[in-house]
């Protein structure tokens, strides 16, 4: 009785110490990664700079991990993890801050604009939109010298690259805890407990992302000089392409939040004893469970040094590489990963920026959406997927099954968003002429029509106003407006020529600031957008803890922080480095309309043509999805293949056994058999 009986795990052990410590960082750091892509499009209007160049920015907390995870999973495995973990979360912190500088070194943000900040007697404000004889541009040329010079030495410039480094230096103390943190719950909890830990960390930590999310709606909605600049002369709202939000202020809290995060960790000890398992066991493991079932049987050692200095570990670096590599298991699952990666980053990057030209939405909107509802069916996706591996106890084979599954069913989803879309803004002079008709090819002169020719317009500037017709122009000038009453935003424009150019007559020839909201059936086809983008997040994430499942049970215990930390280094660096770029890059060739920069030169998009924009952002979706299910089909034939193995070995161990209860004298060569048959595979 007293041999059978184990000592009761005790409610708070340092093994759940360390489960709730790891939770709380994976919402820390997902805190944090989902901020930063929240603000990606202040960022980008803030430094005026193309979608290629933020994809750059959004994949430097990639370069930062490549750096360094190499040497830190394999080196941090034979050191103290929870202290290393601990180091992360500090540099981690010391990143965010540094991302938030540039903001306090810039001047004001001021946006481009025709209109004139100054006020009349009468409290007006003093706007002649149309200008004759090309006054306008006479005085845009005088000052251009003046402003040129301004912007070379204005402060905001090139301080993006702050942004750059400091997104970088997050990479880098993000490094440690992914596969540090992981391989050290899987040493020392029970092998069934694994799956299901797994899910409850990575469920803690998707809550990260919808606190990150909605700290970036709100904060987006808070102008970004708030309490410098006052608000009433301001004529831009947080709808509008030109608006920046208050972005520097979420990393300052995400980076406080991080801080915290770390702490724990440098308490918890170097190693824990194994979960539920007693002296007895510990000594006469006989290695029987599913960790040795997908992995090479020869060169075992039977016993480990006590001390290993750091000389030997490098010396063996390049071994366990080689060991590491020649697992076609490992190998077909990071070229899964990295291709559907691909697709996620690239997502995920610019998915608020494609619920803005696609369907109407504002960028605090997106985001704030995202956050409360693809963000929880996520969180309940990745918890349903651990508990069905527990509660089943499904093995390798059954996890491969189930990742195939989900993966499918939310490509489904994906390809039913391709149908959910709606007409283009309507613009005079790109997406539609003056006339009303759309507009097939867009050029700058599309802009002149023989309602505004008498006005001295600027083609380069987006100031856009609404009139009562319900189409947008680029500015009050190119609208053809004579005079305009009211200040800031409440400004009106009258007596716009270009309204009367249309084939209805309009009494009313005014407009006001901003762009025209979608027509009502768009905000219904939105509705139906978030309702199949919801259920293909609750799918997709079901499939992500038996893919990890499937990676840990598909290596040797010795080289599992090595495993997952060359799996990380080479998913991100090929999964979340260039995505950003080339799909920031082909998205840029979308654009319709460049915003100016303050010297002149061609700033952020203010306005995308929203079907080649569909058709490019989901287009590359579709196309790495599908890529990747050729490298789960190839991966799924070795893992059947092997499966099969071990049934016939399972199957001659009981036929072996059931031979020497009967006292036959077949069992020798059922033995045999059994023993040759597992070495005519040296990797997997």
């Amino acid at each position: 009785m007293s041999v059978e009986k184990k000592a009761r795990e005790p409610c708070c052990s340092k093994l759940k110490m360390f489960l709730l410590a790891m939770s709380f960082v994976f919402f820390a750091k997902a805190f944090q990664g989902s901020y930063m892509k929240s603000s990606i499009t202040q960022i980008e209007r803030r430094f005026d700079i193309p979608s290629s160049l933020i994809g750059v920015i959004d994949g430097s907390f990639e370069i930062g991990n490549l750096l360094v995870i190499a040497f830190v999973s394999y080196f941090g495995a034979r050191l103290h993890r929870p202290r290393l973990i601990g180091i992360g979360c500090l540099i981690m912190a010391v990143g965010s801050f540094i991302t938030a500088t540039p903001h306090f070194f810039q001047g004001p943000y001021e946006y481009e604009t025709t209109i004139s900040h100054s006020t009349s007697s009468n409290g007006t404000e003093s706007a002649l939109p149309c200008l004759a004889n090309g006054t306008l541009t006479q005085d845009d040329e005088s000052s251009m010298a003046e402003k040129q010079a301004e912007c070379e030495k204005a402060a905001g410039s090139s301080l993006w690259i702050y942004v750059f480094l400091g997104n970088m230096l997050r990479g880098i103390g993000e490094t440690p805890v992914m596969p540090l943190g992981l391989s050290y719950l899987d040493d020392f909890s029970k092998e069934e407990n694994t799956a299901f830990y797994l899910a409850c960390i990575q469920t803690v930590g998707i809550i990260g992302p919808m606190f990150g999310f909605m700290l970036g709606s709100f904060c987006a909605k808070l102008y970004v000089d708030i309490g410098s600049v006052d608000s009433d002369t301001i004529t831009i709202n947080y709808k509008d392409s030109r608006w920046v939000g208050a972005w520097w202020l979420g990393f300052l809290i995400t980076g406080a939040v991080m801080l915290l995060a770390g702490i724990p960790f440098w308490f918890l000890p170097k190693s824990l004893p194994k979960q539920g398992e007693s002296e007895a066991e510990k000594k006469s493991n006989a290695q029987e469970g599913e960790q040795d079932t997908f992995i090479p049987d020869n060169n075992k050692q039977t016993s480990k040094p006590a001390e290993v200095s750091m000389r030997d570990l490098a010396k063996d670096f390049l071994p366990s590489l080689k060991i590491l590599f020649s697992n076609s298991i490992y190998i077909l699952l990071m070229c899964t990963s990295f291709v559907q990666v691909n697709g996620f980053i690239g997502m995920i990057t610019f998915k608020p920026k494609f619920m803005e030209q696609i369907y109407g939405q504002s960028a605090s909107r997106a985001i704030f959406l995202i956050g409360i509802m693809n963000l929880p069916a996520v969180a309940l996706g990745i918890i349903t997927g651990g508990f069905v591996m527990k509660r089943f106890k499904i093995n390798v084979f059954g996890a491969a099954k189930m990742a195939i599954a989900a993966s499918v069913c939310a490509f489904c989803s994906l390809l039913v968003q391709y149908f959910l879309q709606c007409d283009n803004a309507q613009v005079a002079g790109l997406t539609v002429s003056y006339q009303g008709t759309p507009q097939v090819t867009y050029q700058q002169n599309s802009l002149i029509s023989q309602c505004n020719t008498g006005c001295s317009c600027s083609l380069k500037h987006w100031d856009p106003i609404c009139t009562s017709n319900g189409m947008t122009y680029a500015s009050p000038c190119l609208a053809g407006c004579q005079t305009s009453t009211g200040f800031g935003k409440n400004m009106v424009f009258h007596n716009c020529t270009c309204i009367g150019e249309l084939p209805i007559t309009y009494t009313n020839m005014s407009a006001v600031l901003g762009q025209c909201p979608r027509k009502a059936d768009c905000d219904f086809m939105f509705k139906i957008y978030m309702a199949v983008t919801v259920v293909g997040a609750f799918v997709s994430a079901c499939g992500a803890t038996p893919s990890y499942i499937i990676l840990l049970r598909s290596i040797k215990p010795e080289l599992k922080s090595l495993a997952l930390g060359i799996q990380t280094l080479i998913v991100r660096t090929l999964g979340g480095i260039p995505p950003p770029i080339y799909f920031g890059a082909l998205i840029d060739r979308t654009c319709l309309k460049w915003g100016s920069k303050r010297c002149g030169g061609q700033g952020a998009c203010r306005i995308y043509d929203s079907v080649a924009f569909r058709n490019t952002f989901l287009g590359l979706i579709y196309g790495l999805y599908i890529l990747s299910y050729l490298f789960w089909g190839v991966l799924y034939n070795r893992l059947s293949h092997y499966q099969k193995k071990l049934d016939l070995k399972n199957q001659l161990n009981q036929e072996d056994t059931a031979a020497a209860i009967n006292g036959g004298e077949t069992a020798p060569s059922a033995s045999l058999k059994c023993s040759e048959n597992p070495d005519q595979e040296t990797t997997i």
